[in-house]
């Protein structure tokens, strides 16, 4: 079981403060525990890509992070170069504003860019920020990131006050059906946890606690 769950762990890290010793400590961490990925800022990708070359172990990282609030282009560019250095997986922000002032189309065209760019390349993940919204904004923020293309709808960035619950997965799975990945991610720190989310729908658990939650133990950061 703790293998099976391993692969389901983005092994994340993604405060502003950590520094170099942490980022290889969690790649140590990521092949010794078998996790799926890492999950770290744009800036640590390419020292990820090294430190992982001969593992299984892929490398994901954050678009428009943690606010969502920039360009379509930006978004893009920073897809492309995130892929250019060694990025499998990027997880990007929506545009919450827009989605909170019913520009759906603009939403979905930001949600593409990172799509277009990504095809073939790299698996996307939209972070849709479930603490921000309502019940009905999740709905249609999950419904543009499918419609968008995109591989996974996650709850959060970690960095919005909230992190994710078993009743957004069970609504954002119910939302986009049972063929689209959907990431847990934000205060999910044992096993009891991360089993709830994955009951309730997830197929992809963000955290920095992976060690904790397949040992049983209990970590103490949310992303």
């Amino acid at each position: 079981m703790e293998q099976n769950l391993a692969k389901m762990i983005d092994h994340t890290q993604l405060k502003p403060d950590t520094p170099k010793e942490k980022i290889t400590q969690i790649c140590e961490e990521a092949k010794e525990n078998g996790f799926i990925s890492v999950c770290v800022n744009p800036y640590w990708v390419e020292y990820c890509a090294e430190l992982l070359a001969d593992t299984d172990v892929k490398v994901c990282t954050v678009i428009g992070f943690p606010l969502g609030a920039v360009t379509k282009e930006t978004k893009a560019f920073e897809t492309k170069q995130a892929i250019e250095k060694g990025a499998t997986e990027v997880d990007m922000v929506i545009n919450i504003g827009e989605l909170k002032s019913g520009h759906f189309d603009n939403v979905q065209e930001d949600i593409q860019a990172v799509v277009r760019e990504a095809e073939g390349k790299a698996l996307v993940k939209v972070i849709i920020e479930t603490s921000l919204l309502t019940e009905e904004e999740k709905v249609k923020a999950s419904e543009l990131a499918k419609a968008a293309g995109a591989d996974y709808v996650k709850t959060s960035t970690g960095f919005s006050g909230g992190g994710a619950t078993v009743e957004d997965i069970s609504l954002m799975r119910k939302t986009v059906g049972p063929d689209m990945g959907v990431k847990a991610s934000g205060g999910v720190r044992d096993y009891e946890g991360a089993k709830a989310m994955i009951e309730a729908g997830a197929t992809r658990i963000g955290a920095s606690s992976g060690k904790a939650i397949i040992t049983g133990g209990q970590g103490t950061s949310d992303y």
